[in-house]
C-alpha cells in the first residue's frame, strides 16, 4: 500500500503524526546505515545525509542550516539529489539547527548537528494543499487576483469623488487589461504582492465590516502610505479595492494556487547563502561584490549594500561573518536640515501601521542607490550629494556645450518647464574604502541607475529624465572639475533620416519631416553600455509598451549624440499575438546583444539590433523594428482572467553575466524574480530556466545582481552570484517585525554532492 493511499484511508492528521513518529525512531537506524559503504561522503566541515518520508527518499527539496553562534546570522541551504541525498559543505564552526522544506512538504523537526556529522532527515508530508501552499512563492498566490476580462477595457474613470481620500490623485480610466496589469504589478516596486503579510488581513489592522472597508484602510496606512493611495486610484479606488477584497476573500475561504514543479536538474547543484544585515527598518535597495568589467576585483572583499532609507553603506565581510554601518555624509553636512525641511511630508501617517504605529521609521533624504565598483577599487553610487540648486554653467545663457543643447534648470523659473528636474535630486558620488573618504560629482542632471564602462575613461553612464548622462571618472579624479568631467544628451531622434541630430520638434507639435523629434516621455530607469560598440542604453522603466533607448555619443558631444528608439512588440500587426511591456532593467553582453526585463509581461527579452531594417527615420519611433526581439515567458503563472502573455512575477532588473561569474558560462542572461523569491537563469544552451530560488526566509525580493570571481583557481568554491533581500518591508517576510535584510550568495556545484 503506498503511503498516499495509507493517508487517505487514516486521516490527515494521524498521518502526520505517523510521519513524526517514524522520523524520530528512524534517526538512529538511518545513521547507522548512512556508515556503511555508499553512505554520503562529507569533509570535517560538511554536513550530509539522506533526506526520506514515509513515501521513500525525497527529491528535490530543501536542507537548511542556521546558526546564530556567529557575529551574524547565517543560513546554508542546499537541494537533494534524486536518491533524497545531500551535502551542505564548507560550514564555518558553529552549532547548526537544520530541517527540509519543500513542495508537498511542512517543514520537518529542526535537528541540531555539528559540521562533520551525518545526519538522517526526516520530511514532513503536508496534511493538506492548504498548509503545503504556505511555502509556495508570492506570485503564485498573487495569480488568484481575479483581473478585469479584456472586452471590458477601457475602464472608464469613476464619478468624481466616489472613494476619494484626502491627499488622493484623481480618479482616472484604465486603456487595456496590459495597462491594469502595470498598475498593480507596481505594488512589486516596494514590496511583494501574495506573501502572507498581503493575501492575508492582519488581525493587528483592526476590525473591520467587510474586507472591502479592511483594504481601504491598508493602502492608507503608515509610513509613505501615498505610493498605495495612489496605486489604488490609478485602477479606480473602489473598483480595485472590490477585487482585492475578493482575493483575500477567496484564500480566507480556502483556495489556493496550484503547486510549483520541485527544483530539477540544474537547480538541485545549488548552494545558497544567506548572511543577515542592516537594521529592522532598513531599505537595502542594491548590493555590489566586484567590478563588472573585472569580476576577479575585490576578492573575498566586503559586500556594500546601498540603502535608501536610513542614508548608509550596510557592509558584509563574507569571511569574518560580521556587518556594519556606514553613514553616507554630504557636501556640506549643514545640507541635512535643508533636505529633512523638504521632506517634511515623509512624517506624514494617513492611519496608523498595523507594524509601527505613528513611529517615523524613514528618513530619506539621500535615497542612496545602485553602487559599482570600479578598477581602483572605489564604490560609486547615486544619491543626494546637497540641498542646494544647480550650478549656473547648467543653465540657459550658459557657454557649456551641453547645457547650449539642453539646459538643465533646477530649480525652473517656471515649473513646468520640460527640462525641469525635481531640487536636491541624486548626484554620482564615490567611497573610496581605502581611506575611508567620500567624492562627489556637481551634476547637473538627476540620476537613477549607473553602470561603469570598461573604456579608459571608466566613464559613469547614468540614466534619468530622458537623458544618456555621463561622468567621466578619470577626468574627475584628476581635476576634481564636475563641469569639465560631465556630459548629458537628450533624446531625440534622427525623424528626418539625415544622419544626424538637429532643430526638432516635440511631444505634443505635429511631426515635421525636415525636422528631428524629440522621444515622447522617454522616462529613464535602468541603464547600459554596450561593450561591442561603445554605445549606451536606458530603459524607460514605466508605461505600455514602454521603450528601450541608444545613444550613441559620437566623437564630439552633443553634436555628434544619435538616439534610437526601440519598444516591445505590442499589437504590431507584424508580429500578431506577440505582446511585451515595460522594459525596466537592461544590459548587454558582450557581442552587443541587448537584454530587458519586461516588467508588466514578466518577460525577459533580447534584442538584436542588428536584425533592424529600419534604424532612424520617420517610421522609426519606436513599434519599427519586431524583427530584432525575442520574447522568454518567466517560469510563474497568469492572473485569473487573463489569456495574453501577463505573468504575475515581476521582472524588476536584469543583469547579464558576461564573464561566467556563476558557472552556466560566459554571457548568461538573469533576471531578478522579484515576486518568486529567486533569482531566474536563462540557460542559453537549452534556452530553458534556471530557478535560484531562496526558500527561506520567504519573501526573498531583489532588485539587482552582482557577480564575482574570488578565486579563478578553486572550481565552484571561488565564485558566485551575489544579491539581496531588497524589499522596503522587512517586517513583511518570514519572521515578521524584527527581520532584517541579508545578503545572499548562489554558487553551482558540478553535483548536489559536491563537497
Amino acid at each position: 500500500m503506498t503511503f498516499t493511499r495509507l493517508c487517505t484511508l487514516i486521516g490527515a492528521v494521524a498521518c502526520i503524526g505517523m510521519v513524526v513518529g517514524m522520523g524520530a525512531r528512524g534517526q538512529a537506524n538511518t545513521a547507522a546505515a548512512q556508515a556503511a559503504p555508499g553512505a554520503v561522503q562529507i569533509d570535517t566541515d560538511d554536513i550530509g545525509g539522506v533526506v526520506t518520508s514515509a513515501a521513500g527518499p525525497e527529491a528535490g527539496v530543501w536542507v537548511i542550516a542556521e546558526t546564530a553562534d556567529l557575529p551574524t546570522k547565517f543560513r546554508r541551504i542546499v537541494v537533494t539529489d534524486d536518491r533524497g541525498r545531500y551535502v551542505v559543505p564548507d560550514l564555518p564552526k558553529a552549532s547548526y539547527r537544520l530541517w527540509v522544506r519543500g513542495y508537498g512538504l511542512v517543514d520537518s523537526p529542526a535537528v541540531q548537528a555539528s559540521p562533520g556529522q551525518r545526519l538522517p532527515l526526516t520530511a514532513v508530508v503536508a496534511p493538506n494543499a492548504l498548509a503545503a501552499a504556505q511555502y509556495y512563492p508570492s506570485d503564485y498566490w498573487f495569480s488568484l487576483l481575479q483581473v478585469p476580462p479584456k472586452e471590458s477595457f477601457p475602464l472608464a474613470p469613476e464619478p468624481a469623488g466616489r472613494g476619494a481620500r484626502e491627499g488622493q490623485t484623481p480618479l482616472q480610466g484604465v486603456e487595456s487589461q496590459a495597462e491594469w496589469v502595470s498598475v498593480v504589478k507596481g505594488c512589486v516596486i516596494c514590496h511583494q504582492m501574495g506573501s502572507k503579510a498581503t493575501r492575508e488581513i492582519p488581525r493587528s489592522l483592526g476590525t473591520f465590516d467587510s474586507s472591502f472597508a479592511a483594504w481601504d484602510r491598508r493602502v492608507r496606512a503608515g509610513q509613505n502610505a501615498s505610493g498605495g493611495i495612489n496605486g489604488v486610484n490609478r485602477l479606480g479606488h473602489d473598483r480595485a479595492l472590490a477585487l482585492f477584497a475578493d482575493w483575500t476573500d477567496r484564500i480566507g475561504a480556502g483556495e489556493v494556487p496550484p503547486a510549483p514543479p520541485r527544483p530539477q536538474g540544474l537547480e538541485r547543484n545549488l548552494v545558497v547563502t544567506l548572511w543577515d544585515f542592516g537594521s529592522t527598518t532598513a531599505f537595502l535597495h542594491d548590493v555590489v561584490a566586484s567590478n563588472k568589467n573585472s569580476p576577479t576585483a575585490n576578492a573575498y572583499g566586503p559586500i556594500y549594500g546601498a540603502e535608501w532609507s536610513h542614508n548608509s553603506f550596510e557592509i558584509l565581510d563574507p569571511r569574518k561573518h560580521t556587518k556594519a554601518s556606514l553613514k553616507i555624509p554630504l557636501k556640506d553636512e549643514r545640507d541635512r536640515q535643508i533636505l529633512r525641511a523638504q521632506a517634511v511630508g515623509q512624517s506624514q501617517i494617513p492611519v496608523p501601521s498595523p507594524y509601527w504605529g505613528e513611529e517615523i521609521i524613514w528618513e530619506e533624504l539621500l535615497s542612496v542607490v545602485v553602487p559599482h565598483i570600479d578598477s581602483r577599487g572605489y564604490v560609486w553610487y547615486n544619491g543626494r550629494n546637497k540641498a542646494g540648486v544647480t550650478p549656473d554653467w547648467c543653465r540657459t545663457g550658459s557657454n557649456n556645450p551641453f547645457a547650449k543643447n539642453w539646459p538643465i534648470e533646477n530649480p525652473p523659473a517656471n515649473p513646468d518647464a520640460e527640462r525641469a528636474q525635481p531640487q536636491a535630486q541624486r548626484a554620482i558620488n564615490f567611497y573610496n574604502p581605502k581611506t575611508g573618504t567620500f567624492g562627489f560629482v556637481d551634476t547637473c542632471f538627476s540620476t537613477h541607475h549607473i553602470q561603469i564602462a570598461a573604456d579608459p575613461d571608466e566613464t559613469v553612464f547614468a540614466s534619468g529624465f530622458g537623458l544618456i548622462s555621463w561622468v567621466n571618472s578619470r577626468v574627475f579624479l584628476e581635476t576634481g572639475d564636475s563641469e569639465k568631467a560631465q556630459g548629458w544628451c537628450p533624446s531625440v531622434i534622427d525623424y528626418n533620416g539625415d544622419g544626424k541630430t538637429g532643430p526638432f520638434t516635440r511631444p505634443g507639435q505635429p511631426p515635421d519631416p525636415t525636422r528631428d523629434r524629440l522621444v515622447e516621455d522617454p522616462g529613464g530607469y535602468g541603464v547600459a553600455w554596450n561593450p561591442a560598440d561603445g554605445s549606451a542604453w536606458f530603459a524607460q522603466g514605466a508605461g505600455v509598451p514602454g521603450k528601450i533607448v541608444r545613444i550613441a555619443r559620437g566623437s564630439n558631444p552633443p553634436a555628434t549624440c544619435m538616439t534610437e528608439v526601440y519598444e516591445p512588440p505590442y499589437n504590431n500587426p507584424r508580429l500578431p499575438g506577440v505582446m511585451g511591456a515595460t522594459p525596466r532593467g537592461i544590459d548587454i553582453d558582450t557581442n552587443g546583444l541587448v537584454w530587458t526585463a519586461l516588467a508588466t509581461t514578466g518577460q525577459l527579452a533580447s534584442f538584436d539590433r542588428s536584425k533592424c531594417r529600419v534604424l532612424n527615420g520617420p517610421t522609426a519611433t519606436g513599434q519599427h523594428c519586431p524583427e530584432g526581439w525575442t520574447l522568454h515567458p518567466s517560469p510563474s503563472l497568469k492572473f485569473k482572467g487573463v489569456t495574453d502573455q501577463l505573468n504575475t512575477d515581476f521582472l524588476y532588473y536584469n543583469w547579464v553575466d558576461r564573464h561566467d561569474t556563476f558557472g552556466l558560462g560566459a554571457n548568461t542572461p538573469l533576471a531578478t524574480g522579484t515576486g518568486s523569491d529567486s533569482l531566474l537563469a536563462l540557460d542559453r544552451k537549452t534556452g530553458q530556466w534556471v530557478k535560484l530560488r531562496v526558500p527561506y526566509p520567504l519573501g526573498f525580493f531583489t532588485r539587482g545582481i552582482d557577480g564575482r570571481i574570488d578565486d579563478p583557481g578553486a572550481g565552484w568554491k571561488g565564485r558566485g552570484l551575489w544579491a539581496a533581500n531588497e524589499t522596503r518591508v522587512t517586517w513583511h517576510n518570514e519572521g515578521g517585525k524584527g527581520s532584517t535584510s541579508y545578503a545572499a550568495h548562489f554558487q553551482l556545484r558540478p553535483d548536489p554532492l559536491a563537497k
